[in-house]
């Protein structure tokens, strides 16, 4: 039997959603898991964050002046960035997923649905900071996919939810 591959958001939100996690390879959102728990996560906020780079790159042009851009000639960086992708185990942010399905007021829990029936239930503020991984290696989660959810803190890093085929906000 050949398993779907997409999963479902659907309960108490305003506009359920059928997803295909394969196409997430070519998104700009996508976060490498081999490094995306060790890595420090500051509690800046993006246009906090984004102040911060502008005015050091300020002060450095203003300073030392201003250099022009380096245009990578080789081709490195175009062949890392391919082996990467061929090699790499890659997550999304549940985030903006959730919120485009527009959760309704009433939604307080996320049941993660297995194919495998299995059922689980989490805080829905813990699905919108999850990640859901998508590929390992280089490949779809074939296997036990279409999805796995990690917690954001990363504290099932090493025994993700898996089989993930349905998500219901309740």
């Amino acid at each position: 039997m050949m398993q779907e591959f997409v999963f479902f958001i659907e309960g108490e939100v305003g506009h359920p959603l059928t997803i295909d996690p394969t196409v997430w390879i070519f998104d700009e959102r996508k976060v490498d898991l081999d490094t995306y728990f060790d890595e420090i996560k500051t509690r800046d906020d993006e246009e906090t964050a984004y102040k911060k780079a502008i005015s050091a790159q300020w002060d450095k042009e203003i300073t030392e002046g201003s250099a022009p851009p380096r245009p990578n000639s080789n081709g490195n960086e175009i062949k890392y960035e391919k082996q990467k992708l061929i090699n790499g185990s890659f997550g999304m942010p549940l985030k903006p997923f959730l919120v485009n399905a527009e959760p309704k007021e009433t939604a307080k829990k996320v049941e993660l649905i297995g194919a495998n029936g299995s059922r689980h239930t989490v805080e829905l503020s813990e699905a919108l900071d999850g990640i859901v991984a998508f590929s390992y290696r280089g490949k779809p989660l074939k296997e036990d996919g279409p999805i796995h959810f990690y917690y954001g803190d990363g504290s099932n890093r090493t025994e993700p939810i898996k089989n993930i085929c349905k998500i219901i906000l309740l």
